[in-house]
């Protein structure tokens, strides 16, 4: 263009054209810059021909190394099977009491019953096992069991279940309704006994003799409970459904039981001993009971803490 020029305080040729007396430089690219501007189109051609580049109608141009993302992933999700299925063996064959002997399997265990618990138990149990007290759901957090908090004895409940119907004898245990049993009077001495038993009111003679007549053979003389026939303690501040005058009132008159499915129906064995290995970790899991001889087999927890 005829109005090119160079520039003299640079040195460099104008592109020939100025708004207001402002002129622009056509200043050439950096060596730099246009060289690696070249290696990346050799680096494109080359991506082009060794991997998959072109899309097709159902598939995309295969390149020359054969690779593919849909190929990388099934490689690493057979990895992770592999991998997994040797923890579910190893998790088969240990026995569930012995579990703790083994950290790292206990570990693994303890997070695969995390994610179960959220699909089985949550609805009951709640996200962090806190239970319900308004629907009598167990805190599964806490160190009171009705029916034994070491491994075997909550691993029996879970794959067996809690007062369901048809279930196995030890866990059908339930508490009698004593309504109409005593008039008003005797109903709120017994319940200020069952109170004082937890240091939450002052026992009375009436209370102590209808305690002694009616509930001592369960629940114990101090109200420490029976896991042999899954009765409840009585004695601390642990309570299954409300510890309030009226809650235990209501549940001496009219109890509720409650009734957990056997999981050992509807999952499969592994499965069923991380629930066990996840709910132990909790924070209320007890060391394993010695065995002895002419004991029946360990009895587990499934329906909970200390109760009303």
């Amino acid at each position: 263009m005829v109005n090119k020029r160079i520039d003299e305080p640079t040195g460099t040729e104008t592109v020939g054209h100025e708004w207001d007396g402002i002129e622009e430089l056509d200043t050439p690219m950096p060596r730099w810059w246009l060289w690696t501007f070249y290696l990346c189109i050799l680096f494109s051609a080359g991506y082009v021909i060794a991997y998959p580049a072109w899309p097709m109608i159902d598939r995309a141009t295969a390149g020359i190394l054969g690779w593919t993302s849909r190929g990388d992933l099934a490689e690493d999700m057979s990895a992770a099977d592999m991998a997994r299925q040797s923890f579910r063996e190893q998790l088969a064959a240990i026995d569930v009491v012995k579990l703790r002997d083994n950290p790292d399997l206990m570990q693994r265990a303890v997070a695969g019953g995390a994610a179960a618990f959220k699909v089985n138990c949550s609805q009951c149990h709640g996200s962090g096992a806190g239970g319900s007290q308004t629907l009598g759901y167990p805190n599964l957090n806490d160190d009171d069991w009705l029916w034994g908090g070491d491994l075997a004895a909550i691993h029996y409940s879970i794959d067996r279940g809690i007062r369901r119907p048809g279930g196995s004898e030890e866990r059908q245990s339930v508490m009698p309704p004593f309504d109409g049993a005593f008039d008003n009077a005797q109903l709120d001495a017994l319940t200020a006994h069952v109170l004082s038993l937890s240091g939450k009111a002052k026992s009375n003679p009436v209370g102590a003799q209808l305690y002694a007549d009616n509930c001592l053979a369960c629940h114990g003389a101090s109200g420490e409970g029976d896991r042999a026939q899954g009765a409840p303690r009585l004695n601390d501040a642990i309570w299954l459904r409300g510890g309030t005058a009226a809650d235990i009132k209501r549940q001496i008159l009219n109890p509720k039981m409650g009734a957990m499915p056997a999981w050992g129906e509807r999952l499969d064995p592994v499965t069923v001993k991380m629930l066990t290995g996840y709910v132990y970790s909790l924070g209320g899991g007890e060391e394993t009971q010695p065995e002895t001889s002419g004991d029946p087999e360990p009895e587990a927890d499934g329906d909970d803490d200390g109760q009303s």
